[in-house]
């Protein structure tokens, strides 16, 4: 009978270290997973076999495997236990960008992402993946198969864009790979999905009002819709991606759904999934920019007696009459990057959530 030999001590050792680094390396926390994108984020991690926490301002759904931290992102104090002993970061929370607040806005996305770089760095974490955005680099014109190498928009669109411009600069300033902390940036655009809280049904809402009768300019203005489930596949390839020698570091990401479709055959095709009328008559590109320039002119001249938050402004004219889509041939390459999910199955899937939303005939 053979006699067991017994593994020495040293090698005992490195493989309950070895062991302890690949249970790190698969706990993850998502800042902002109670969120539409976040939730969707957190099913894809926790499938693929992540430890997850979730640090929000409120527990958005109920999952024993979740571990949920609550509070403040701006505090390090309220911060720092859901990222202590993790390896990876995804930073996706972000007030609504429908909001006007812009004091809310450089709270959460500028100082709440400065003390999430701070807090990551104080806890050990390795990777910070950031949740931002394709309208970075967008002004009001014309962008067709964009990249990564245009630059930051001079006039942002709104406050929502001029703080993710600062957000994602800080975060991929913050790349250090000598310290061993690494950043990249995904810019998703026009996200939708099954538990979309604002494209479905502010939709929905403008339609039951009779204001979804018109379309601006001819329609045929390609942009990217991006199925949610396809943005959080794009986050988690480039959290495995991201390492000291990649090329990852310190860079942003287009993800799309690589399938840029005609903005108002795509609000037609949720509208008619959803027995609403879809928009039959053309206003002029033109026409409908100019009106939208008077009525701002209006609203600042009684802004010193009324306050006044237009829905419709030049730059909505413009993301509703103008092309922008982007390459993501880039994530492609360096993150092997697909969409899981195409366009008219995302359409299906996102009609089919909405039941609640459509219209007895």
């Amino acid at each position: 009978m053979e006699q067991a030999v017994s593994e020495p001590v040293g090698d005992q050792v490195t493989r309950m270290r070895l062991t302890g680094d690949m249970a790190k390396a698969k706990k993850c926390t998502v800042i902002g997973g109670s969120g539409f994108l976040g939730q969707h984020l957190v099913r894809q991690l926790l499938a693929r076999g992540y430890s997850v926490n979730v640090f929000d301002i409120r527990e958005g759904f109920n999952d024993a495997r979740v571990h949920f931290f609550l509070g403040d992102l701006c505090s390090q104090q309220d911060l720092f236990p859901a990222l202590e002993g993790v390896s990876t970061v995804f930073h996706c929370a972000s007030p609504s960008p429908s909001s006007n607040n812009k004091e809310l806005f450089y709270k959460v996305n500028l100082s709440g992402t400065r003390n999430v770089i701070e807090t990551c760095k104080k806890a050990g974490v390795q990777k910070l993946i950031l949740t931002s955005s394709a309208s970075v680099v967008f002004e009001g014109v014309d962008i067709k198969n964009g990249t990564e190498d245009l630059p930051y928009a001079v006039k942002p669109i709104d406050y929502y864009t001029e703080t993710k411009i600062l957000q994602e600069k800080t975060v991929l300033d913050a790349n250090d790979p000598e310290r061993n902390f690494f950043t990249t940036a995904i810019r998703p655009h026009g996200i939708f999905g099954p538990g979309d809280p604002n494209l479905v049904p502010v939709l929905v809402e403008a339609a039951k009002k009779g204001k979804m009768k018109f379309m601006i300019g001819n329609g045929q203005n390609l942009v990217d819709f991006t199925f949610v489930e396809n943005v959080a596949h794009g986050h988690i390839l480039a959290a495995e991606h991201l390492s000291r020698d990649a090329p990852l570091c310190g860079k942003a990401f287009h993800i799309t759904n690589d399938e840029p479709i005609p903005f108002w055959t795509f609000l037609s095709r949720i509208l008619s999934g959803l027995n609403y009328e879809p928009p039959k008559y053309h206003i002029p590109y033109w026409v409908a920019y100019y009106l939208a320039l008077l009525v701002s002119l209006l609203v600042t001249l009684v802004s010193p007696i009324i306050q006044i938050q237009p829905t419709f402004t030049p730059m909505r004219v413009a993301l509703a009459g103008t092309f922008h889509y982007y390459s993501c041939e880039k994530a492609k390459k360096l993150m092997g990057y697909r969409p899981l999910v195409s366009m008219d199955e995302a359409v299906e899937k996102t009609v089919g959530s909405f039941p609640h939303l459509r219209k007895v005939k």
